[in-house]
């Protein structure tokens, strides 16, 4: 089975770019990352290409592979397959998490986002982000609650998963 990001974490970022990730965060990458073992650290990519993002995309080798393989079957030359190819391969990062648990985030994906000493960290499924929390508070945050408030006092959101589909 799959293992998934849960959770959420402010992480101090030091002046060699260097986070923490979260613990919880950490096992899944181990668990997504087929090249790993115990004396061997994780893999992940860091997929920072489109402009209009505010954050950085953290994929498992697992996730990434997956999307690798859709990017394959697509027709060779076409516009939309070289424009992924560039968005996710060609402006991405393929880093290893250290001994202590941290990635280094070089300059210009700090610059890209605006990170200088904090770092927010949001479990999304297969993949996870890093924003800076003012930004995320800022733009996802409203965002969420705007959607929200739209809906009825008693919503919950759990009905918007389709129980009566395929494997429901």
């Amino acid at each position: 089975m799959v293992r998934r990001f849960r959770g959420e974490g402010h992480h101090k970022v030091d002046s060699k770019g260097r986070v923490s990730i979260p613990a919880s965060f950490r096992r899944v990458l181990e668990a997504a990352d087929p090249a790993w073992s115990e004396n061997k650290a994780p893999e992940l990519v860091i997929v920072y290409g489109d402009h209009r993002r505010r954050y950085l995309e953290c994929y498992t080798i697992d996730a990434a592979s997956e999307v690798d393989a859709k990017i394959d079957r697509m027709k060779r030359g076409s516009i939309e397959r070289r424009m992924l190819e560039k968005l996710f391969n060609g402006q991405s990062l393929l880093t290893t998490v250290d001994d202590t648990g941290r990635i280094v985030l070089p300059s210009k994906l700090r610059q890209k986002i605006d990170i200088e000493t904090e770092a927010y960290f949001i479990a999304s499924g297969d993949t996870f982000q890093i924003w800076k929390p003012e930004t995320y508070e800022e733009i996802e945050e409203a965002k969420t609650e705007a959607w929200l408030d739209e809906q009825s006092e008693d919503f919950d959101v759990l009905t918007l998963l389709d129980f009566g589909g395929e494997g429901g």
